[in-house]
């Protein structure tokens, strides 16, 4: 894998996919102590999941407060 932005879009993409398919954070296919291709994929895997949680989060409404009347 050649570290580049074309890897890191497709890197972070299946991060982003790995997450809407259910996947836990730990699913990632890469090596966090590997080489630093390994690590190059771990980090940006992990963020694309990490970025797909945040809008999934964001996007949940939020619970109707009451006033308790």
């Amino acid at each position: 894998m050649q570290m580049n932005r074309q890897s890191y879009l497709a890197v972070l993409n299946e991060g982003k996919a790995a997450f809407t398919s259910g996947d836990p954070s730990d699913a990632c296919p890469y090596d966090r102590l590997g080489d630093a291709e390994q690590q190059f994929g771990y980090r940006y895997w992990n963020r694309g999941w990490a970025e797909a949680r945040t809008i999934a989060e964001a996007s949940e409404p939020e619970p109707a407060t009451t006033t308790g009347q």
